[in-house]
């Protein structure tokens, strides 16, 4: 089992519409990343910095930054765009985190 952690921006004041939307996470999205391997999938928020950071566990050697050519991720982005930094293709800009220390 790997894990990955990566940032993402957030539009100042779109907090609590983050959450609202992925309290009400899309069935067959939230079932695509568990067949995909994704697990334990959190996201916390820095307030000072309007910085999502992300973390899952991964079976394989893929993750959630993976499925981009899927129709129903590639809905989530545009879904998502108006609150986040996002690319032209309306991915959120991501930036992969270094593990340095792990305890288990």
């Amino acid at each position: 089992m790997n894990r990955a952690a990566f940032k993402m921006k957030l539009n100042p004041g779109c907090r609590e519409e983050y959450r609202k939307r992925h309290n009400e996470i899309w069935p067959e999205l939230k079932q695509l990343l568990s067949e995909s391997g994704v697990s334990e999938y959190s996201i916390f928020f820095d307030e000072e910095t309007d910085t999502l950071f992300a973390f899952q566990k991964v079976s394989g050697e893929g993750g959630s930054q993976d499925l981009g050519s899927l129709p129903i991720v590639q809905r989530w982005w545009n879904y998502m765009a108006d609150i986040m930094e996002t690319n032209p293709d309306d991915s959120p800009v991501t930036i992969s985190l270094e593990e340095l220390f792990y305890m288990d």
